[in-house]
């Protein structure tokens, strides 16, 4: 099954036929996401994106905002799909959940700069992550950030091929962590391509 193709209208089941099956799409997601999911350190998760996620996020988001003319669910599409990975590119959500009681302002001031600093390994393949622009500012960043890794026909097919290590790395200063991925994300990222 191909998870990087484009969001349409037609993926898109609205409140009235997604509520009978919310529960079971949601239960996949979240099964989905434990092999997707990187935590580096106590400040920083990194989930990676596909189409599933994505449309499950359409669909809440509907939902909850009671969307239902069809220009606010092309939007929402169309905002989903500058989220999605790519043939030639992963595609994730950083998180920087904040601690009860934290000052974020401090937390997310100490990450300044985290945008230059996260790096994919694949194999032999380093790849240094490209933020969404203006999720920055000169004393903090936001507690959610968008990011892509560029994949080269070779990284790509390092991703695919079973065995391959998987490392994701943050070398910011102020805040370095390193995990070893293990093989079910390999293959959970892999299985996106159809392969």
């Amino acid at each position: 099954m191909n998870l990087v193709r484009p969001i349409t209208r037609h993926d898109i089941k609205g409140p009235k036929l997604y509520a009978p099956i919310r529960d079971d799409y949601r239960n996949r997601v979240i099964a989905m996401k434990q092999h997707r999911r990187v935590i580096l350190g106590d400040r920083v998760e990194i989930v990676f994106d596909n189409r599933l996620i994505l449309t499950l996020q359409i669909e809440e988001t509907i939902r909850l905002e009671n969307l239902t003319r069809d220009d606010q669910i092309a939007e929402e599409i169309r905002l989903a799909n500058e989220l999605m990975p790519t043939p030639d590119s992963l595609a994730a959500t950083l998180f920087v959940p904040l601690p009860p009681g934290a000052d974020a302002r401090e937390v997310l001031g100490q990450l300044v700069g985290l945008d230059e600093h996260v790096v994919m390994e694949i194999g032999e393949h380093s790849i240094r992550a490209a933020f969404e622009a203006g999720r920055s500012e000169a004393d903090r960043i936001s507690a959610v950030q968008y990011l892509r890794f560029p994949l080269s026909a070779a990284a790509r097919t390092a991703l695919l091929t079973p065995g391959t290590r998987i490392a994701v790395e943050i070398d910011h200063p102020r805040y370095p962590h390193r995990v070893e991925c293990p093989e079910e994300m390999r293959a959970s990222l892999a299985a996106d391509y159809g392969e």
